[in-house]
């Protein structure tokens, strides 16, 4: 009983400091580094408060984060107006996809809580296909606006 006590309360303990580092400290933010340009991404679409990116895991061919610049942990503390603008992009995205890609559809995810991997608010833009193999270099060479 103990063990499984210990196990989850380190669980608490570890999620407590990765938000809190994650809020505190942009700095530790994956998504902070790529918007500064400290790490490489493979970027879609950018202006001054959106960037989007290709998604290094990608759930579909054409799998695409849109994330505001400034750091909102998620949806709930994010103003209304960046969630419309992220809104606006995917729709300018989602239309070049589908017309570059052959798609017929897509679909927009924001996870939250614990569905929610990085504490940084991003959208997923999921084409609706179901190939699995296919060239990421020229799938970004395709929709990169």
């Amino acid at each position: 009983m103990y063990a499984n006590t210990h196990k989850k309360n380190t669980r608490i303990v570890f999620k407590m400091i990765f938000c809190y580092n994650q809020i505190g400290d942009n700095m530790d933010c994956i998504f902070c580094k790529i918007i500064n340009k400290d790490i490489n991404s493979k970027i879609v679409y950018e202006d001054g408060e959106i960037i989007s990116i290709m998604d290094i895991n990608p759930h579909a061919m054409g799998h695409v984060l849109i994330l505001p610049k400034e750091h909102y942990e998620d949806y709930k503390v994010t103003p209304k107006e960046i969630i419309a603008h992220m809104y606006d992009v995917a729709n300018k995205i989602g239309d070049n996809i589908m017309n570059k890609l052959y798609q017929n559809g897509y679909s927009l995810v924001i996870n939250y809580g614990d569905a929610q991997e990085v504490k940084h608010l991003h959208m997923h833009l999921i084409p609706s296909n179901h190939e699995k193999d296919y060239d990421l270099e020229e799938v970004y060479k395709k929709i990169a606006m």
